[in-house]
């Protein structure tokens, strides 16, 4: 079992892989927190293996959190979007075995 824990800094209106595809092991969990003032608007979209981002979710004002764990959750790359007008710091946590 591996956990990979990082931070990245997205500036605004940019995209990022932030979790790449696992080559060997299974992805069990994942999750995205986005850090920003409670009194600033904060919205990102993340994508799953869609690099134009036809197909997102979205995190946006009190909801700056996503998290998935079980068996059949997504195994290909994970992307996200800061459609804000500032940079935004996201913390990532992955559990492959």
């Amino acid at each position: 079992m591996v956990q990979t824990v990082r931070s990245e800094i997205i500036h605004a209106g940019c995209k990022k892989i932030v979790l790449e595809k696992p080559l060997v092991l299974r992805r069990i969990f994942f999750s995205i927190t986005a850090f920003a003032p409670v009194d600033v608007w904060c919205e990102s979209r993340v994508s799953f293996d869609d690099p134009m981002f036809y197909s997102f979710y979205t995190l946006a004002g009190n909801a700056k959190y996503f998290e998935v764990k079980g068996e059949g959750i997504f195994q290909g790359d994970v992307r996200v979007q800061n459609t804000t007008e500032g940079d935004v710091l996201y913390t990532l946590t992955e559990i492959l075995v």
